[in-house]
């Protein structure tokens, strides 16, 4: 994904979704340039976005990372040979995952946080 991508995805359906969320919503991305680049920026200040502070490296923060890590495990025991393989594979495993799987990473935040605070931001085992 590039900056041109990640904007109109802002504008199509994260902004909008936000908005449906009401007032109180706040967007959340890492620091990736990305998301941090000068169009990206002028967007959501100009559509009044609120955006979480995040830190710089912050992998151990975000439970979708955890996430994707099980599911990378997940789908490369199946050894795809092609993309439409590897996009059925991905969907039938996002879909087998358990939501008390998602729930974990979620409730496991505070913990999470609490260690990279006590590792002045840097990577935890957690």
């Amino acid at each position: 994904m590039n900056v041109n991508m990640y904007y109109d995805i802002l504008k199509q359906s994260m902004i909008p979704s936000l908005w449906r969320l009401g007032h109180r919503a706040v967007l959340q991305h890492d620091n990736h340039p990305k998301y941090t680049s000068n169009t990206t920026t002028a967007l959501l200040k100009k559509l009044r976005v609120k955006v979480m502070n995040w830190p710089s490296m912050s992998p151990d923060l975000n439970p979708s990372e955890h996430l994707w890590g099980i599911l990378k495990w997940k789908v490369e025991v199946c050894k795809v040979s092609n993309i439409h393989q590897l996009c059925d594979v991905v969907m039938e495993e996002w879909k087998r995952t358990p939501v008390a799987t998602y729930e974990t990473r979620v409730n496991s935040m505070p913990k999470r946080m609490k260690a990279v605070l006590e590792n002045n931001g840097g990577h935890t085992k957690n």
